[in-house]
């Protein structure tokens, strides 16, 4: 009985601090193709409707841990990606200008704000997001890629050769699903991975289509 008791406090020390949610876009929808790129959120966020401060007010958001208010609020649907365990939030951003971004604060309705940068290192491009959290954590493949993005190429050119082909095992499979980036160029990345072939493959893959729909996304963790 007491080894019973001790296994359930351990049990229930690790899985409290999960209690967050956690965002990641799971589909190729998730990330509209007018999206420039993101904004690494401060924890107080205020949107106006224009650009500037004399603007008037859309809202006001902050959150912290597992906390979000509004309490009405969703992380998932004010956040592109949110790592609590990283203190981590990103916001999708539609517009920039040389002091402010305009985001999306909620992702259901396509609801936008302008927030002023408080960093200007904190916007990126998705070309910088890519080579800074792509390169270091990987890639992995959004669930309605079409089967035909999953050809590895040549070149970086639709009419280049096809030298192999992606068979990633399930998200939750328990074994290696993440793309190695080594290059991006333009729409494409030069990728290695080791898929359900067991043999390592190399070549260029389309990250992003011409009408800018994203395919692969950095596997940040």
């Amino acid at each position: 009985m007491k080894k019973i008791l001790i296994f359930l406090g351990l049990f229930c020390f690790l899985i409290l601090p999960l209690g967050a949610e956690t965002v990641m876009p799971t589909h190729v929808s998730s990330i509209g193709a007018n999206i420039l790129g993101v904004y690494q959120a401060g924890k107080a966020i205020t949107l106006y409707d224009e650009p500037h401060e004399g603007a008037n007010v859309v809202t006001h958001i902050s959150w912290s841990g597992d906390n979000i208010f509004p309490e009405n609020k969703q992380f998932s649907n004010v956040f592109l990606v949110y790592l609590p365990r990283k203190e981590l939030a990103l916001l999708a951003v539609t517009d920039e200008t040389e002091e402010w971004v305009q985001v999306l604060y909620d992702n259901e309705h396509g609801l936008r704000g302008w927030m002023k940068k408080d960093d200007p290192y904190k916007f990126m491009s998705w070309i910088s997001f890519y080579n800074i959290y792509g390169r270091k954590y990987g890639l992995y493949m959004l669930k309605d890629t079409p089967d035909s993005i999953k050809d590895l190429h040549s070149a970086a050119e639709d009419d280049s050769q096809v030298i192999s082909h992606l068979n990633l095992p399930p998200m939750n499979s328990g074994l290696p699903n993440k793309i190695k980036l080594n290059v991006m160029r333009g729409n494409w990345a030069l990728v290695s991975v080791m898929d359900t072939d067991k043999m390592p493959k190399t070549g260029y893959i389309r990250w992003r289509s011409n009408e800018g729909y994203k395919y692969l996304f950095p596997a940040i963790k």
